[in-house]
């Protein structure tokens, strides 16, 4: 079972952490190399309106991903009981 709170406070804190306590290793990826990007476009100003977004959309991610990944794990075990 994975906590919501905890994979959006880590998403917080370094982006795409929240994913990796997940078990997502692609997304955890993926809002890394656009942590990168934003980086790298804040030379130019946008890159800091993009990385707020990219950061709030990466801590909505884990936190919805965690309640998900609970739900079908819960689903999983009320099957398993049944086959039993």
């Amino acid at each position: 079972m994975k906590n919501p709170g905890i994979a959006a406070v880590l998403s917080f804190f370094i982006p795409g952490l929240g994913q990796l306590y997940n078990g997502q290793f692609k997304k955890m990826a993926v809002f890394l190399i656009l942590d990168v990007v934003n980086i790298l476009l804040s030379f130019i100003l946008i890159g800091y309106v993009t990385g707020i977004i990219t950061w709030i959309i990466g801590m909505v991610d884990a936190y919805k991903s965690a309640t998900r990944l609970n739900q079908e794990a819960g689903n999983a075990t009320i099957v398993r009981w049944w086959v039993i």
